[in-house]
């Protein structure tokens, strides 16, 4: 018995990631991304929560995309500056605390609620509830 309840779990799960992977293929079409009333256009780099506009720096834009290609997954910071070392040369993991902690309170301002969430000694992942 708790065989068959690991097992449903398990096919729950993969359910959930592969409507996840769905919705990223989808948005990654259409160009842009959107978790929950975050919606970050990838060609024209604008970014809004509901109906309100967020002006992002080209290194919290490019934190931002980061996460909401990987909603669910928590996000380590060495793998933030690797990713983003492209786009912005110049992050560090000191000045990484900085752009976060700006981000966050830009979508804060703009949504009243918190979209990205640390995860102590780790990183950083998107807030989906």
């Amino acid at each position: 018995m708790h065989v068959l309840s690991y097992n449903k779990e398990k096919k729950k799960k993969q359910t959930r990631i592969i409507e996840q992977l769905r919705k990223t293929e989808l948005a990654m079409k259409n160009r842009y991304l959107s978790v929950r009333d975050v919606k970050l256009n990838i060609d024209t780099h604008k970014v809004s929560v509901g109906d309100k506009t967020v002006h992002l720096t080209r290194t919290e834009f490019a934190i931002l995309k980061l996460l909401m290609l990987n909603p669910t997954q928590v996000v380590a910071k060495t793998t933030i500056l690797e990713r983003i070392s492209i786009d912005t040369p110049d992050c560090t993991e000191s000045s990484l605390k900085v752009h976060i902690s700006n981000l966050r309170q830009k979508l804060r301002n703009a949504g009243e609620k918190d979209y990205i969430e640390a995860v102590w000694g780790i990183g950083f992942r998107m807030v989906m509830e």
